[in-house]
């Protein structure tokens, strides 16, 4: 459970966008939106692969 203490005279807005940034940095909407379809670990393992390589592509375009 997430707290925001809103201090004395702090605006309503401030506060919540404290509390969507700390509810964001959770990931609890990404924990849910993974478990809603199954996906084997093969395709996962794939996945994590495909994207080191586009990472360390866009690195060595960075040292050229």
């Amino acid at each position: 459970m997430l707290i925001i203490p809103v201090k004395d005279g702090e605006n309503i807005d401030r506060a919540l966008k404290r509390f969507k940034r700390k509810f964001d940095r959770t990931g609890t909407m990404r924990k849910l939106r993974d478990r809603q379809a199954f996906t084997k670990p093969s395709v996962e393992r794939r996945r994590e692969i495909q994207k080191a390589s586009y990472i360390q592509g866009l690195r060595d375009q960075e040292n050229i």
